[in-house]
Order: C-alpha cells, then sequence, then structure tokens
C-alpha cells in the first residue's frame, strides 16, 4: 500500500531543460491523486512533491514548444507579474462581485490591504500595508548576503476561507559576489501547488522575468552593482498534472522525446523572431485589458 507523496528532484542549465526533466521524473515517477477540481469521469491526477533547481535561469534555450500557451501569453503574465491586474481584485464583502481573489503583484507589493466595500465604495481595507518587494531591494541592496530577505503572499485571515487561494507561497533571495565585483542574485521560490502542465513553465519564466527586470534591476539602481541571476530553486509542494490533461501531455511531448531532438523541442527567447513577437504583444495586451475594463 502506497502511503508517501514522493518526493523528486530534478536540476537543468536553462528553464527549457530544467522544467522537460520535471515533467518527466513526474510523469514517471509521481503518485496518482484525484482533486476537489475534478469533474465525473475525469482520470486521476499525477502528483508529486518537487524540487527543481534552473542554474542559469537567462540562458538559451529558455522556451519550451511544449508548454500549452503561446509567445504573448508569457508577455502577458510578466505584464501581470509587474501589476497591469492588480485592479481586478474584487471586493470580498460584495457577492456580486465575480473578479479575481487576489493577484501575486497585490500580495507582494501591498500585502496585509484588501478590497472592501465602505459605505458602497471600494476601499483598500486592512491592519497594515506591506510593499515588500520594496523593503526585499533595500535589505538586499544593504546587505547581499543576508538571509532575511522574503517576501511571502499567504494571508490567514482570508485564505483558509478562499475557493482558489494563491498557489505561490514565498520568494527567498540571496546575493553572492564573484572575484569580478559582479552580484549574482540567488533565489528560492515556493508553490503549495503548481500545475506542472497548465501554468509551472509561465510560472517559471514569469518570475524569472521578475527577477531581472524588478528584484536584481532595483538593486542594481541602489547600488551600482552589476547584478545578474543566480540560481532559481523551485520548490512546489503539490506538482501535478491533472488527469484531464495527461492524454494532451502524452501527445505533445512524452510521446515526442525519442522521435524529435531536445533542440527541436525548444526556441531560444533571444532569437529575434521570438523576441518581435513577445515585444510587439504589449500593445495587443494593454487593449485587452482596457476592453476587458469597459465591458466590451
Amino acid at each position: 500500500m502506497q502511503k508517501n507523496i514522493p518526493v523528486l528532484t530534478v536540476s537543468g542549465v536553462t528553464l527549457a531543460e530544467a522544467y522537460e526533466k520535471a515533467l518527466v521524473a513526474l510523469y514517471k515517477n509521481g503518485i496518482s491523486f484525484k482533486t476537489q477540481y475534478d469533474k465525473p469521469g475525469d482520470p486521476l491526477s499525477i502528483d508529486s512533491t518537487m524540487n527543481i533547481t534552473i542554474l542559469e535561469p537567462f540562458k538559451d534555450p529558455m522556451i519550451h514548444r511544449a508548454f500549452p500557451g503561446g509567445i504573448e501569453d508569457l508577455k502577458e503574465y510578466v505584464m501581470e507579474l509587474s501589476g497591469l491586474k492588480d485592479h481586478w481584485v474584487k471586493n470580498i464583502n460584495d457577492p456580486d462581485d465575480t473578479r479575481w481573489e487576489y493577484t501575486y503583484h497585490g500580495r507582494l507589493a501591498s500585502y496585509g490591504s484588501w478590497q472592501e466595500l465602505v459605505d458602497g465604495k471600494s476601499k483598500k481595507a486592512g491592519f497594515f500595508t506591506v510593499n515588500q518587494i520594496n523593503a526585499v531591494i533595500e535589505k538586499l541592496s544593504n546587505q547581499p548576503y543576508t538571509r532575511q530577505a522574503q517576501m511571502i503572499t499567504w494571508m490567514p485571515n482570508l485564505d483558509f476561507e478562499c475557493f482558489d487561494p494563491p498557489c505561490l507561497q514565498s520568494l527567498w533571495y540571496r546575493i553572492i559576489e564573484d572575484e569580478d565585483g559582479v552580484w549574482w542574485l540567488n533565489c528560492n521560490i515556493r508553490f503549495r501547488s503548481n500545475d506542472a502542465w497548465g501554468a509551472s513553465f509561465m510560472n517559471m519564466f514569469g518570475f524569472i522575468q521578475f527577477n531581472k527586470n524588478i528584484i536584481a534591476a532595483g538593486i542594481a539602481k541602489k547600488t551600482g552593482k552589476k547584478v545578474e541571476l543566480g540560481r532559481m530553486n523551485w520548490h512546489a509542494d503539490s506538482y501535478h498534472i491533472y488527469g484531464k490533461d495527461i492524454l494532451n501531455a502524452k501527445q505533445l511531448l512524452f510521446d515526442r522525446m525519442d522521435k524529435v531532438q531536445f533542440e527541436d523541442r525548444t526556441f531560444n527567447f533571444g532569437d529575434d523572431f521570438i523576441l518581435e513577437m513577445y515585444n510587439g504583444a504589449e500593445p495587443a495586451i494593454l487593449e485587452k485589458i482596457k476592453n476587458h475594463d469597459e465591458g466590451i
């Protein structure tokens, strides 16, 4: 009788390599599990606890062709992590408000606050508000070797009763200085639940960009140091492929690995045509958000 959830560990130089290794390890060694989101007739999910290390997060090939999305989706998620959709969070005491429960950026940039109705009007509420992003940049700038540079998302006053509480739980940072004086930003990221097929690639890509463009860039601006991305360690308490997605994952990845070379299963993020699609997606994304806000 099986009584333990497998704990799996993989490492890869690039994001695409580490992502693929994690999916294969999960598919081969995970345990069958049901979830609270299963619909009648859905196969059991494949689940594990997973630890993934990406040694050079910004090195190509970054993009795995099997992830279920497009380059434009990656750009939209990166923009979301910079706060683009923070205003989509609902009023917690308005039963007719069906907007999002939270955004990751909102929890990181204004931890402790939430939207509620006061005298019929939307208002930010909370006992305190902490901009954890600014705090982490400040702490690492002043003391790069600190063990205290972390951010959290879980708000127990809200999340134990939330239908879909944050999957991301914490980000932890520490900096190593090399012999040339370059600062290398190392990062540990913990998810309580991570959809390995449907979301994890976008999550990892998004937080690599977040670390480079917000955290590392913020530290560099404050200190004048050159700050690069060191390894990123990704821990998921539940790293799973939903039963409904297993057949698609087999067809797009697992059954093709013996037939298609790795370089043909990936893209370089630095390739001109990928960057053109990625950077060119911003106007359409902004228009999409505008239309959503206006109810179009």
